[in-house]
């Protein structure tokens, strides 16, 4: 498969080296030793995917231009819209053409991540009662130095798509009742602290900071028969996940756990799964889009409204 890669920075040069002998061109409006400014001068017929790693405001368009020629496109999560009409035209625009559209959310390859999933679906934990999640890393300053990061509702629709599709990857289709605990301003215009949690019954609280000056990621889920434990990822490693099978009526339960110290596999892993729904022009599904647009829009709305 040929592709594109638009916008050079962090993500596109990790893109770049994951897609290896597949990249055919570089895009970029500003950035040296590319070879086009922008994506609608690149050739149709030299190239056949596209890995969008641009700011969000030109997304949509250029997912346009893609899948309306027929080319596939791995888009940088998040994928948000005006509204959720612009995700049903691109998603009907997709599926017209053959054409595939991915968001890209990494996590979702992470093997603990991954471990965390089946062990959900297995059903051995049970009822699951609760569910909280904490993402930080140290970027207020890059961020607030960015010529275009530091604006809007900031960290939250930042880091809370990937803890909010994480919620999905794990427990399936998920109600949209998160409400605002708390967003800080601390040290940016935008929020660079954000709490939010939902209402129940599976009860959620996912908290995002760029004030962790150490990046760190934990998750602990309690249960019924046990409870189940993530610390740190593996591009931050060691990464470790713990099991713990409940003793009743009480006691020291027995625990499970498992180290791993390697290299981030999230990005080859990722990539794999793009060129295989690719291969298999696998009908275009953007519900995930279209419930992060909608809740994070009403979320960002809502910090933004009580922010002033």
């Amino acid at each position: 498969m040929r592709v594109i890669v638009a916008g050079m920075g962090v993500q596109g040069h990790k893109r770049l080296r994951i897609a290896g002998a597949d990249a055919v061109a570089t895009v970029d409006p500003v950035a040296d030793g590319v070879k086009y400014r922008t994506v609608e001068e690149v050739p149709l017929d030299s190239y056949d995917a596209a890995l969008l790693c641009v700011p969000d405001t030109p997304k949509v368009a250029l997912l346009r231009h893609l899948l309306g020629n027929g080319k596939h496109a791995l888009v940088e999560k998040p994928l948000f819209a005006a509204d959720n009409a612009e995700l049903d035209g691109l998603e009907k625009l997709a599926r017209a053409n053959n054409a595939v559209c991915y968001t890209a959310y990494n996590h979702r390859f992470e093997p603990h991540y991954a471990a965390m999933a089946e062990l959900i679906r297995s059903g051995n934990m049970g009822e699951i009662y609760r569910c909280r999640m904490f993402y930080g890393n140290g970027t207020a300053r890059l961020v607030r130095d960015s010529a275009w990061r530091d604006e809007g509702a900031g960290v939250l629709p930042d880091l809370g798509s990937h803890l909010l599709d994480t919620c999905r990857f794990w427990f399936g289709n998920f109600a949209d009742d998160f409400r605002v605990v708390s967003a800080d301003r601390f040290e940016n215009r935008a929020f660079d602290h954000v709490v939010i949690a939902n209402g129940g019954p599976l009860r959620v609280e996912l908290e995002m900071t760029l004030l962790s000056w150490r990046n760190h990621f934990t998750c602990d889920i309690f249960a019924e028969k046990g409870t189940a434990h993530i610390s740190s990822l593996c591009k931050w490693g060691p990464t470790t996940m713990t099991v713990r099978r409940r003793v009743l009526p009480s006691g020291r339960p027995p625990e499970e756990e498992k180290t791993l110290v390697q290299e981030d596999p999230t990005w080859a892993l990722e990539y794999a799964h793009f060129k295989t729904l690719c291969e298999k022009r696998t009908p275009t599904d953007m519900s995930n889009d279209k419930w992060l647009n909608g809740l994070l829009g009403r979320l960002a709305d809502e910090a933004l409204r009580a922010a002033k």
